[in-house]
């Protein structure tokens, strides 16, 4: 009999196929005593059992490529962390096994990071990944994972690591449902880089029998279980008439009386750049450079090897619109030459441009390095700040881009309530505004981007959220400049058009909702954006906010 569950709907597309589920690992090593004399042996098990899970992390990034390949360097980090190993070797000196060494220390991190309620908890997950790599490759054990099938499936699991997420082969896996994570999750920002439809924080997912048929529907977040002949039929048609319209719609993004719209992509490095440029993207909207400073957390890369990066995406975009972001360090990404130790709480305290103003010649050396990297190329450099508050932080930061000879537009993101409700005066400082909808949805409702459990308030159809994207693009139009989105509420379809009602000026995502973001501003005018976006903001939750503006966009 068919069922409907709902979760959050993270990537485009359909999927149908039966269930298979991820192996769970079962890797608690006994806890048994060694003799002193085996210590130094158990301790030298216990590294290179750490560099070699760390070594298969990064070759699984460089197979990856893209956003992938930084987030599973930044796991391959994780688990060369010092004070973990020395925890490790600790344990080990007074009488565990190297399994069982890895085992508590890890443990005992997790809980430091669940109990304390850090930001950091949004990694636990990361964590639990590299800890039972770590201990199957000392018990000689395979790690479970995606489970072997010649036939196409759809992938259930309680969640879905980094490492396991980045190698998926479309082929195979039709799509995928968590049980876990939520729409900024690494497990979403991965499934919409690989183009598989994907529902996540979806509770109950595992009691789904392996075996079973489900449809699942990226989009809308349902899941259909044991779905009947006409459901699929009707899934299937849907499915089909969407790809028509995709590959009808080609060119700059625009409503379908001419407002233009640019629509840009989010990257993390060179490697994302072929399928920017496939998907048709007018330039860049957020350009994060991390994944230079993830390499090496101990210092800063050198200005040359930063010259070469950012030259490499610049020349891919002739005349376009390229966005960069500044490092954006702290909190979930620490760095031990930039991020304090020791802070209580990481997402409140010092990260993005307060780490920088910190360290100015971090900054003057990324400045200076983007400065020399568009030296002689036609394009339209853009360089804002991450975690601006207020004018005092706008203003550090314009000064310190005239102080580097920076020849580009200077802007602040938005992403603290705070920048959202000043924008005006922000904006008195530099050119331009981009929301980032992710942390300031965050920061709005006091509602981790990583945990599944407030996922609600983390849909960027709030209310309370669109009033805000509003202040800031009205902000942006009375001063005669402009306001991006940069966010992932950017890659929902229905939500772009709202986001040009409210004013927004560009949209940029993943290189894969590209396609589905244009098709659908194609249908519709300004006018009827603008109206959707009013019936949206009037609306008293996500669900009713959704519901409103497609009312709106369908002409009921």
């Amino acid at each position: 009999m068919e069922t409907t569950l709902r979760g959050v709907g993270v990537s485009h597309g359909v999927a149908i196929g039966e269930v298979r589920h991820m192996g769970t690992a079962v890797l608690e090593p006994p806890a048994k005593q060694i003799p002193a004399e085996e210590a130094e042996r158990e301790q030298g098990r216990a590294r290179q059992a750490v560099e070699a899970v760390a070594a298969d992390l990064n070759a699984r990034g460089n197979l990856a490529g893209g956003e992938a390949q930084h987030v599973l360097e930044a796991q391959a980090m994780m688990a060369q962390d010092p004070e973990l190993i020395a925890d490790v070797e600790r344990r080990i000196a007074v009488g565990s096994t190297a399994e069982r060494g890895v085992y508590d220390a890890f443990a005992a991190y997790r809980a430091l990071l669940a109990n304390a309620g850090e930001y950091l908890a949004g990694r636990v997950a990361d964590l639990d990944d590299v800890r039972n790599r770590i201990v199957a490759r000392l018990l000689g054990v395979p790690m479970p994972g995606v489970p072997d099938s010649d036939e196409p499936y759809v992938l259930i699991a309680r969640d879905l690591a980094p490492a396991d997420t980045a190698l998926l082969d479309p082929a195979l896996v039709l799509g995928f449902v968590t049980e876990e994570g939520g729409p900024t999750s690494h497990s979403a920002i991965l499934a919409r880089a690989l183009g598989v439809p994907a529902v996540v924080a979806l509770p109950g997912a595992g009691e789904i029998a392996e075996g079973t048929v489900v449809a699942v529907d990226g989009s809308t977040g349902e899941i259909f279980v044991e779905p009947s002949e006409e459901k699929r039929a009707e899934m299937e048609s849907a499915s089909a008439a969407r790809k028509a319209a995709l590959s009808a719609v080609t060119g700059p993004g625009a409503t379908s009386d001419g407002h233009k719209v640019p629509l840009l992509v989010n990257i993390g490095g060179p490697g994302d750049v072929p399928a920017a440029l496939e998907a048709g993207a007018e330039g860049v909207g957020l350009f994060r450079t991390e994944f230079l400073f993830l390499d090496d957390s101990k210092q800063a890369p050198s200005e040359d090897k930063q010259v070469e990066a950012y030259r490499a995406v610049l020349e891919a975009f002739p005349e376009g619109r390229v966005v960069v972001r500044v490092l954006d360090a702290g909190a979930d990404k620490p760095l031990d030459f930039l991020t304090p130790a020791d802070e209580p709480n990481p997402a409140l305290g010092v990260r993005g441009l307060r780490s920088l103003l910190d360290h100015p010649d971090v900054l003057r050396t990324q400045l200076t390095a983007l400065s020399r990297a568009a030296e002689g190329l036609p394009v339209y450099l853009e360089v804002m700040a991450p975690m601006v508050a207020d004018r005092t932080d706008a203003r550090a930061f314009a000064d310190a881009c005239r102080e580097a000879g920076l020849q580009a537009k200077f802007g602040a993101m938005v992403e603290i309530p705070s920048a959202a409700l000043r924008a005006r005066s922000i904006l008195q400082e530099v050119e331009f505004l981009s929301l980032g909808t992710n942390d300031l949805a965050q920061y709005a409702f006091a509602a981790d981007r990583q945990v599944g459990a407030v996922s609600r308030l983390q849909d960027p159809w709030q209310p309370a959220l669109l009033d805000l994207v509003a202040l800031s693009a009205e902000a942006a139009r009375a001063e005669g400049k402009s306001c991006g989105v940069c966010g992932e509420a950017a890659s929902d379809p229905l939500l772009a058009c709202v986001l040009t009602g409210l004013g927004v000026t560009s949209l940029s995502m993943g290189a894969a909702s590209l396609p589905y973001v244009r098709a659908t501003l194609a249908k519709h005018t300004l006018a009827q954006c603008e109206r959707a976006a009013s019936a949206a903001r009037a609306a008293d939750s996500a669900d009713e906010a959704r519901i409103a503006a497609q009312a709106v966009l369908s002409g009921e």
